[in-house]
Order: structure tokens, then C-alpha cells, then sequence
């Protein structure tokens, strides 16, 4: 689908919020990518996690590990992948992947490679975003609990030497639809954007009827631009 939209589009930047990492072997979730960031001319932001949905994993007859597994997964994957992206002919030998001077041309149009956006919430998840990620999806239900969680990542980034201010934050607030001014999603946005929150992601809840994105543009993300740029 990503393929589709990048083919279809000019501007918008593209990305999953997120893949789970369960899913495919990182190898081909790499090549995948640099395939929708070459179609889009270098428009993919990468979302990746270490994936969290049980009963999907048994209907599909795919593995589910329990959580622990799931997360030193999903760091060798991430290390996979950028070797991929930035190196001729990579080897990884890991416990659950492995490369063995694997070709991965072309090279991401984006250089280095594409911004990797990691989805995490828990303490172990937070130290695999310290270490890959170039964007922080917050899994948070209140400000106060963003708020928490990223003091909790700056810890983690300077426990290995990391600038905090090269991690981007990206928080998501749901849209009530009965909101018929959507104050509250412009206040929320608002509260979340001084608790730190670089990217704000808006969430409509349930289906939205034909114009709603406009009105978003329009009613919520216009206000705020202005709002930052006084």
C-alpha cells in the first residue's frame, strides 16, 4: 500500500505507525523499504516494533515469542537493516538473525538511510529506542504519561552516550468526532507539544465522515503552526 501511495503522491512523507518486526525477516522488510523510498524519491519514514498482537500471531500460524524475546528480536533486527542500508556486502551473525555477505543494492534514496521510527512503551523497549531509532513513537495515554516516559528515554540515551536532542518525539492524540469545534484535539496537541512532542499524530476514532482531514488541516494543525511560529 505504501508502494501505491508513493506512486500516487508528491509531497507527504509515507510510514507505518508501525510494522510489527514478528511479521517478515528483517532482510526483506530492508529491501522492501528502499523499494517505497526510491518510488517515493526518498519520502519513507521507516516504523518498525517488536509487535504485540497475540491472537493475529495464532490465526496466521506465526510464531509469537513471549515479550522478552520480542525485544532482542527487534534489536538485531534493527541492526540488520541498516546494515543493509549502508554497508556493500554485510555478515551479522545474531542469535535469532544472521547475514553472510548479503547484497543489499540499491541504497536507500535518504542518506543514511530512511528515519527509523520505533514504537515503544516499555522500559526495555525504551533502551532499544535509545540505541536505533531516529524517532520515538510514544505509546502514551495522557500527557503526563508521555511526559514521564520520554524523561525516562533522555535517562536511557545518556546512559550510552546519546544526545537526547538527536531523538525526535512523536506523540498520538485520538479525535473525538462528537468534538464539533475539536478544541480538545487542539488542546491536547497543544499540551503535548510543550511536554516535548516534535510529531504530533492525530487519530480519528472510528470512521470519519468525507471532509474530516480538511477540517483537521484546517481547525487543528493551522492553529498550532501558527501558534509555534509567533
Amino acid at each position: 500500500m505504501l508502494a501505491g501511495l508513493a506512486a500516487r503522491t508528491e509531497r507527504v512523507r509515507l510510514g507505518h505507525l508501525v510494522t510489527g518486526n514478528t511479521y517478515r525477516y528483517p532482510a526483506i522488510v530492508a529491501r522492501q523499504a528502499v523499494t517505497v523510498d526510491h518510488i517515493s524519491h526518498g519520502r519513507l519514514n521507516f516504523g518498525i516494533g517488536a509487535a504485540w498482537h497475540e491472537q493475529e500471531h495464532r490465526s496466521y500460524g506465526i510464531p509469537f515469542p513471549g515479550a522478552g524475546e520480542r525485544v532482542r528480536r527487534l534489536d538485531e533486527a534493527c541492526q540488520v537493516i541498516r546494515q543493509l542500508w549502508t554497508e556493500t556486502k554485510p555478515s551479522f551473525s545474531g542469535q535469532y538473525y544472521q547475514l553472510q555477505e548479503a547484497h543489499g543494492e540499491p541504497k536507500p534514496r535518504q542518506k543514511p538511510y530512511p528515519p527509523i521510527v520505533i514504537a515503544a512503551a516499555g522500559e526495555q523497549m525504551l533502551r532499544v529506542v535509545a540505541k536505533h531509532a531516529d524517532i520515538w513513537a510514544a505509546q502514551s495515554r495522557t500527557v503526563e504519561e508521555f511526559r514521564e516516559k520520554s524523561a525516562r528515554l533522555t535517562q536511557r540515551c545518556e546512559e550510552i552516550g546519546r544526545d537526547p536532542a538527536t531523538l525526535a518525539r512523536l506523540a498520538m492524540t485520538v479525535v473525538n468526532l462528537a468534538d464539533a469545534d475539536l478544541q480538545q484535539a487542539r488542546e491536547t496537541a497543544q499540551s503535548l507539544i510543550e511536554a516535548g512532542a516534535t510529531h504530533i499524530v492525530l487519530q480519528p476514532y472510528g470512521f470519519y465522515p468525507e471532509g474530516f482531514v480538511r477540517r483537521l488541516a484546517d481547525e487543528v494543525i493551522s492553529p498550532l503552526k501558527e501558534t509555534l511560529e509567533r
